[in-house]
């Protein structure tokens, strides 16, 4: 199956209001390139070098997300071109890409990572500590930082009841965030759930952006 098939198969399966994210992390700039042929413009990738050296290569019309984690450290190099940021896991790296952003006169979005699922990672706030640092609005003083929503990894488990509550208690919560703090903001739109072997159930659970490699590019 080529790549405008495989990238069929899954788009013509998603609602309008949802995008997909082609994780191309580890893949190199020539297969990219043939997604991009295919009609991909969005692309996720999670190393901070690798992002840097493709997108000099690459078409200047594509979206870089960074859905990885992020090191505050790192945010300088990506700040000058990223369209998105998906795994902001605490204030302080909402911070560093304030003050790397404005360096740059720009605007990026980005998405507050939850951690919902039941197995233990080091990243992501809880939703109630989400919802605490959206309450103490100490966001709302970074103007080169827009928070356009949240992302998501549900549990690595083939339970497909525990990875849809999963997506559903991070849907809740985007849906009481949007409806109060953002309840004028327009921009607070994007739900980013779901990847190669889980987006399906995503989908049916609210997810605007899935992010999908292995199903585009094969095993790495």
């Amino acid at each position: 199956m080529d790549y405008k098939q495989k990238i069929k198969s899954i788009t013509e399966k998603l609602p309008e209001r949802t995008r997909l994210v082609a994780v191309s992390k580890y893949h190199p700039s020539e297969e990219i390139q043939k997604a991009y042929d295919a009609g991909c413009r969005i692309f996720g990738e999670s190393h901070v070098q690798e992002v840097r050296e493709k997108q000099l290569v690459l078409p200047g019309d594509i979206e870089w997300h960074f859905i990885g984690h992020l090191q505050t450290n790192k945010v300088k190099y990506i700040a000058p071109f990223i369209s998105m940021i998906h795994a902001i896991d605490t204030p302080h790296l909402l911070q560093e890409v304030e003050k790397q952003a404005s360096k740059h006169n720009r605007t990026i979005p980005c998405l507050l990572q939850l951690h919902v699922a039941k197995e233990e990672t080091k990243f992501g706030f809880t939703t109630e500590e989400c919802m605490d640092f959206l309450q103490k609005g100490e966001w709302m003083q970074m103007p080169h930082v827009r928070i356009s929503g949240i992302m998501c990894m549900a549990t690595n488990t083939d339970n497909e009841d525990q990875i849809r509550s999963e997506f559903r208690l991070a849907h809740e919560f985007f849906m009481k965030a949007k409806e109060t703090i953002f309840r004028d903001k327009d921009y607070f739109c994007e739900c980013s759930m779901g990847m190669s072997n889980d987006w399906e159930i995503a989908v049916d659970e609210g997810s605007t952006l899935i992010r999908v490699g292995t199903a585009i590019f094969g095993p790495r």
